[in-house]
C-alpha cells in the first residue's frame, strides 16, 4: 500500500535529508580542516622565507600590530643563533580587479629584501604582471627612507606595469604602507633574542648593537612613507 503523500510527510522527507547532507558536510571537513591548514600554514612560511634573507632560518608565529585604524599580521624571523633578521609583513592594497594580497619583507635595517603576491585578480596580461619578476624585481633593495613609493607618473621611483597604472599604484601604495607598519612594529616592545624570549625595545637593543631599527631611522622611514602617502 502507497504512502500517502501529505505536507507533513514532505516535511520530515525534506528535513531527513537537510540533517543527512549536513551530517556529511560537517564530516568532510572534520576530516579535511586539519589539511588544509596545515598546507596553509606551509605556504605561508614558504612566502615569509621568500621574502626574508636567507640567514632567517626560524619564523616567529604571526603577530599583530594596530596602525592608521586597521589591524596587520607580520612575522619576526631570526638567524641559527636568536638574533632578528627581517620581519615579513601582510598588506592588502585594492587593485584594479579588487584587493591584492602581498607578503613585504623588511631587513633588520628597514630596507626591502623582497616581496611575494598571495593573492591577486588583475587583469591577465595586464595588471596581473604584478606578480612578474620584470615587475617586482625592482623592489628588492628599496630603501624607503632614500626613496618614494610612488610610480614615476606620480613622482615617485617606482616603474610602472604597461597599461596598468592602477595596479602599479595599489602595489607601491600597498608597500608604503607596509613600510610604516614596520616602524610601529619597531617602535613597540618585541622580542629580539629567540632563544631567550627576551623583549625589550628597539631604543634599548641599540644600545647593545641587537636594535632591530634606530629610533632616528624609524622616524626617517616614517615621514618619508606619509609623504609619499599624502603627496597624491
Amino acid at each position: 500500500m502507497a504512502v500517502k503523500s501529505s505536507f507533513r510527510n514532505m516535511t520530515l522527507c525534506l528535513f531527513a535529508i537537510c540533517l543527512v547532507c549536513s551530517a556529511l558536510l560537517a564530516g568532510v571537513y572534520a576530516l579535511t580542516a586539519e589539511p588544509i591548514a596545515a598546507a596553509a600554514a606551509a605556504k605561508n612560511e614558504a612566502a615569509i622565507k621568500e621574502v626574508l634573507p636567507e640567514t632567517a632560518v626560524a619564523i616567529e608565529e604571526e603577530r599583530t600590530v594596530e596602525y592608521n585604524g586597521g589591524t596587520y599580521t607580520y612575522n619576526l624571523a631570526y638567524d641559527k643563533d636568536g638574533n632578528t633578521v627581517g620581519c615579513a609583513i601582510n598588506v592588502t592594497p585594492l587593485g584594479f580587479g579588487g584587493p591584492i594580497v602581498i607578503k613585504v619583507g623588511f631587513d633588520v635595517d628597514g630596507v626591502i629584501w623582497n616581496t611575494k603576491v598571495l593573492s591577486q585578480a588583475e587583469t591577465p596580461g595586464l595588471g596581473a604582471k604584478c606578480v612578474e619578476p620584470a615587475f617586482t624585481d625592482q623592489f628588492k633593495g628599496f630603501n624607503p627612507a632614500e626613496k618614494t613609493l610612488k610610480v614615476k607618473k606620480d613622482g615617485g621611483d617606482v616603474d610602472a606595469i604597461t597599461a596598468s597604472t592602477i595596479t602599479s599604484r595599489a602595489y607601491a601604495d600597498g608597500l608604503a604602507v607596509a613600510a610604516n607598519v614596520f616602524a610601529t612594529i619597531v617602535g613597540t616592545p618585541m622580542p629580539l633574542d629567540a632563544a631567550t624570549g627576551s623583549s625589550t625595545t628597539s631604543s634599548a637593543a641599540s644600545a647593545e648593537g641587537d636594535s632591530v631599527i634606530s629610533s632616528e631611522r624609524t622616524s626617517v622611514i616614517s615621514s618619508e612613507v606619509e609623504k609619499s602617502n599624502t603627496e597624491e
